[in-house]
């Protein structure tokens, strides 16, 4: 049963102070993917965690077992913002459509989402008084530069709807702490990956879509001839960066890449996933989509300097902890189909 405690934001009870003399901490997108594991973070160390989710992408399921006040609603209604930020001391704001091939698709519902919903949350974080916001970004704003590793002092160039509305964010980020003095810190994130995410969307990441594939001895699609490289972020790497990201005296007002440093082609990680998995896989090569970049690697140098980042979890480590819970999810729901009891989850996948 969940302990995530759900409530309207028309009758939600006033804000508090924790002992601590922090405030709330406030998660949006935290029913999503990255957001459920931040969320889970926080809630183990004894923050008060409120989480703001319009479930257009997340799960409720991903919150079961964790202790968080849970609201539902969106970053686009700017009252539930403001209603929300009451008492808050610190935000990590997640929520996002976070698809190339979506934006490009439907422009207009991206920009909504990620430029306007993020600039709501920076008018509603002012407007309450919050301390800091952290926010994820994408190095989807670097496109398509030949410029390997991608450092945060190169130019962007976005080549996609969604990389333009992350882009925007970044803008608004800065402008609100230089104009107004709002701690906002941006964190590009490298293609995360972990346990959690959704492989059954038509925009799901690499990795759950073709493990999923493996998994149902289904054709993996490749789009291109598989030598795109990509810097491969277990999101317990995302979670640590976030948190030093919400401390560090010397972040307001930056950008920092949030990734390994480390590249993978396609096809080497197809090979790594047949490898922990235990199955082959077939592949299907389609023409490159539009949107999409060929090569990204980070230099991480900055958020080591400046935050004290230094990845825990490794891509090779990272994958086996990945395909392990996927195996023990697809287990568990052909359990639940049968009616037989599900399997235990090692205890390093639990909140």
């Amino acid at each position: 049963m969940s302990s995530a405690k759900q409530v309207s934001p028309k009758k939600r009870e006033t804000p508090h102070r924790s002992s601590a003399g922090k405030g709330r901490t406030l998660v949006t997108g935290g029913a999503g993917f990255i957001g459920s594991h931040l969320a889970a973070h926080l809630a183990i160390r004894g923050d008060d965690v409120v989480v703001l989710d319009n479930f257009s992408t997340g799960h409720r399921e991903n919150l079961d077992g964790i202790p968080v006040q849970l609201v539902e609603g969106d970053i686009r209604d700017f009252s539930c913002l403001a209603e929300v930020m009451q008492g808050v001391d610190t935000v990590y704001h997640q929520a996002a459509l976070c698809s190339v091939a979506r934006s490009v698709e439907d422009p207009i519902a991206t920009h909504t989402v990620n430029a306007t919903g993020t600039l709501n949350i920076f008018e509603a974080a002012r407007r309450a008084g919050v301390r800091r916001v952290v926010f994820a970004s994408s190095s989807s704003v670097y496109g398509d530069s030949e410029t390997l590793p991608k450092h945060e002092l190169m130019p962007t160039a976005p080549l996609s709807p969604y990389a333009i509305s992350k882009l925007m964010g970044e803008h608004y980020g800065d402008l609100y702490w230089r104009l107004f003095g709002l701690e906002t810190v941006a964190l590009r994130y490298f293609n995360v990956f972990g346990p959690r995410q959704d492989p059954q969307s038509e925009y799901a990441a690499v990795i759950p879509r073709f493990l999923q594939r493996i998994l149902d001895h289904s054709a993996i699609t490749i789009f291109g001839d598989g030598s795109q490289t990509r810097d491969f972020t277990y999101v317990a790497n995302v979670v640590q960066a976030n948190i030093a990201a919400a401390n560090s005296p010397q972040a307001p007002g930056q950008v920092f890449n949030i990734a390994c440093g480390c590249r993978w082609s396609l096809l080497e990680l197809v090979e790594r996933l047949e490898a922990v998995a235990r199955r082959k896989a077939d592949i299907e090569f389609h023409q490159r989509r539009a949107g999409d970049i060929l090569h990204s690697l980070a230099s991480i140098n900055k958020a080591r300097e400046l935050l004290g980042y230094s990845p825990s979890v490794d891509f090779a480590e990272g994958i086996s902890e990945t395909v392990d819970w996927f195996i023990h999810s697809n287990a568990n729901a052909l359990a639940s189909h049968r009616g037989s009891k599900p399997a235990a989850l090692s205890p390093r996948h639990r909140p």
